[in-house]
């Protein structure tokens, strides 16, 4: 079927490794930093960005055709603008505690860079099912990156993972402790910065051979 053409699944498939929002292109490095210290948040966070980016690439795909060019961006910044409201309710509504933990960086996903550059780059220029697989892509590949992150930083800052603790307390008492660095900001640049370096030197790698 041509809805899952070797093409449309590259689209879906390539910002999950290949073309990666934050690996390859480095953007939305500043909420990836902030919502890292924990694997909950990281998770829900990576979430309301996918269905953000999905959601508004199909809209602005279907009125690409009607949007004024001079007023595109302002469009892009309503339509994506009301899309993270919506999710900021939802989040309210039924995780609180998570809303509270990720504070304003919801309402900061109207200016991650990769919304608005899937917007005007992809959706602009191509059919709803397509943006709709680039916006999920690219959604889950910015994701995966920060439930890396934040999972590492959990499980080594505090012994759990989404709130359970895993390091069993005979290892405390024979004297582990937590790493206190996990749960400061220049870990996270740290270790995005060794997922970024492991990414590249693979695919580099695997280029020359």
């Amino acid at each position: 079927m041509d809805l899952f053409s070797k093409q449309n699944k590259q689209v879906f498939l390539n910002p999950l490794n290949l073309d990666n929002p934050i690996m390859v292109q480095v953007l939305g490095i500043c909420s990836a930093l902030a919502v890292t210290a924990q694997l909950k948040p990281s998770i829900v966070m990576g979430l309301a960005v996918t269905v953000i980016t999905a959601f508004s690439n199909v809209i602005i795909s279907i009125l690409r055709n009607t949007i004024p060019n001079r007023i595109r961006i302002i469009v892009q910044l309503v339509v994506v603008a009301a899309l993270v409201t919506i999710v900021s309710q939802i989040l309210k509504a039924y995780s609180y505690d998570v809303s509270v933990q990720l504070s304003v960086y919801v309402g900061l996903i109207i200016t991650n860079c990769i919304l608005m550059g899937r917007l005007e780059a992809f959706a602009m220029i191509n059919k709803p099912w397509p943006s709709l697989l680039d916006g999920l892509g690219n959604g889950l590949g910015y994701a995966l990156i920060l439930v890396i992150v934040g999972g590492v930083r959990e499980f080594f800052g505090r012994g759990s993972l989404l709130g359970f603790k895993i390091i069993p307390d005979s290892f405390y008492d024979a004297g582990y402790m937590d790493n206190g660095l996990m749960s400061m900001p220049a870990m996270a640049l740290i270790l995005l910065g060794c997922v970024i370096w492991v990414h590249r030197a693979y695919f580099e790698k695997e280029d020359k051979n």
